[in-house]
């Protein structure tokens, strides 16, 4: 049988992270909740960030690989006329600059702004924060740095889709961004900084959404009590919702019978990759090998998501 939703031991759960929690503080957290160590996520964020995390319960843990996290959005507020170690607020001076005027912050269509952030649009090569958990010779950059060593870090490319302004303040920007994965918002408010001629450093920042997902789904981590989501009083929700636009097809008891056999199964809708279904619960995903017939990638029977 199929977990019924009070009863649902496996699935997605969308977390509103408070700042001071890492990501890693935030699955012990819901291990507790759930009672089971097989917990994982689509994503961290750093401790002094916010906003959205999600995770995964149970052997929906295996569909994290298919969960569509991208574009990502995050809301910033980048502080100007000092950079810090870490690229955000947490760290420490390391250099000062004086603050780009105010004609240029509040209004977001002036040409020196508007040329900074095209500079910082689109497909874009971004040296990542020292501070971050990019490998220097097998070790995280942010383990070299806390120890002292001078980091230096290769630029990697990233995707910047838009800035959209939101609020000014003299010498503070709010910004939302909206970006592909592995962009980092801190490095994106200290290149700002530099193309408008200052220094500059992000002071907050929260993740509003992760694809088709938006943190106003998401879950407080005070209401993640130990075993609340192992008694239902938090509820998972389906992986199905997160899948974005892949293929859906129910199966039929042949098609059912072929997924448990390990044998290919016969195709009843259009597209290259297929989430197959029994009940509206994800149980394989697939992908298209003959014009009819579906080759399952993952098989969820008995363990059901």
């Amino acid at each position: 049988m199929l977990p019924t939703e009070a009863a649902r031991t496996s699935g997605l759960l969308y977390v509103d992270k408070p700042a001071g929690l890492s990501s890693h503080d935030v699955v012990a957290i819901v291990r507790r909740a759930a009672r089971t160590r097989r917990v994982g996520h689509a994503g961290t964020l750093d401790p002094f960030a916010t906003g959205l995390l999600v995770m995964a319960v149970g052997p929906s843990t295996r569909l994290l690989p298919y969960i569509v996290g991208e574009p990502k959005v995050y809301v910033t507020r980048i502080r100007f006329g000092v950079e810090t170690d870490t690229d955000d607020a947490t760290g420490a001076p390391t250099r000062s600059a004086p603050c780009p005027p105010d004609r240029v912050l509040f209004d977001p269509r002036h040409p020196v702004r508007l040329a900074a952030e095209q500079e910082l649009s689109g497909h874009i090569a971004q040296v990542p924060p020292a501070y971050s958990a990019k490998h220097v010779a097998g070790r995280r950059a942010y383990e070299l740095a806390r120890q002292g060593d001078t980091v230096t870090l290769a630029p990697v490319p990233v995707h910047v889709h838009e800035w959209h302004w939101c609020d000014a303040a003299p010498g503070e920007l709010v910004t939302r961004i909206t970006c592909g994965g592995g962009t980092y918002i801190r490095a994106l408010a200290r290149d700002l900084g530099r193309a408008l001629g200052s220094a500059a450093h992000c002071a907050t920042l929260r993740r509003i959404a992760s694809g088709p997902v938006r943190v106003d789904h998401a879950v407080r981590v005070d209401a993640l009590e130990p075993g609340s989501i192992a008694e239902g009083r938090v509820p998972l929700q389906a992986p199905l919702g997160a899948l974005g636009d892949v293929a859906r097809q129910p199966l039929d008891d042949a098609q059912l019978a072929d997924l448990r056999h390990g044998r290919r199964v016969r195709a009843t809708v259009a597209g290259d990759r297929a989430a197959l279904l029994l009940a509206d619960e994800v149980v394989s995903i697939a992908d298209r090998v003959e014009p009819d017939r579906w080759q399952p990638r993952l098989v969820l029977l008995g363990t059901p998501a």
